[in-house]
């Protein structure tokens, strides 16, 4: 599936950001996830949420479900993931989003992510070899010098278009405002209220 092309970039395109709820160490419970869809990085258009298993493996197909199914489907550009892990070491296999939802994905990361930490994380599975296989699908981290320096990967986009994107999202805080609200709608509703900064 060839990356979609975007003629130009709007400064309102709609943006599906993605994080989950806080939940406790090593869970097998569920673990909310919460997507907020912005307008560029200025104004909340509706907020999503799904369910995924703590440590498990059903991270890529509740997120493709939950975006199938939305109205706002049609009109969303992009997908941005905190991070390729949610509830623990539920990873995330971003080309399956792309190949069942047509819409292109960008992980953001505060940080460049430390692969030999991760990987000797995952050897406590069984399945290790499949996780680690979707963290290397994520493919190659990106540097993008914005408010503050943050990494992404990405997936059925150029990096071109996708630092547009992340730049004009990025309005209140070093990250994209999509990310920024769906961590703190997370953490509220879980914990009866959000604490710091996202």
């Amino acid at each position: 599936m060839k990356n979609k092309k975007f003629h130009k970039i709007k400064e309102e395109i709609r943006i599906l950001g993605i994080d989950d709820a806080p939940f406790p160490s090593h869970t097998k419970d569920d673990v909310m996830l919460i997507g907020t869809i912005f307008r560029g990085g200025t104004w909340l258009d509706g907020v999503l949420r799904t369910y995924i298993t703590g440590d498990g493996e059903d991270s890529t197909s509740k997120i493709v479900k939950m975006v199938n199914e939305t109205r706002h489907k049609d009109q969303i550009g992009v997908i941005m993931l905190d991070g390729i892990t949610f509830g623990g070491f539920n990873v995330v296999n971003i080309k399956e989003i792309f190949h069942q939802t047509g819409i292109p994905t960008i992980v953001i990361m505060r940080k460049f992510p430390d692969f030999e930490k991760i990987k000797k994380a995952l050897m406590r599975f069984e399945d290790h070899e499949k996780r680690w296989s979707f963290v290397l699908k994520a493919g190659t981290v990106y540097k993008i010098e914005n408010k503050e320096p943050i990494y992404i990967q990405i997936h059925g986009i150029d990096l071109e278009d996708a630092k547009r994107i992340v730049n004009l999202s990025t309005t209140r805080s070093a990250i994209p405002e999509p990310i920024r609200a769906a961590h703190l709608i997370a953490a509220g509703v879980v914990t009866g209220e959000s604490k710091g900064s996202a």
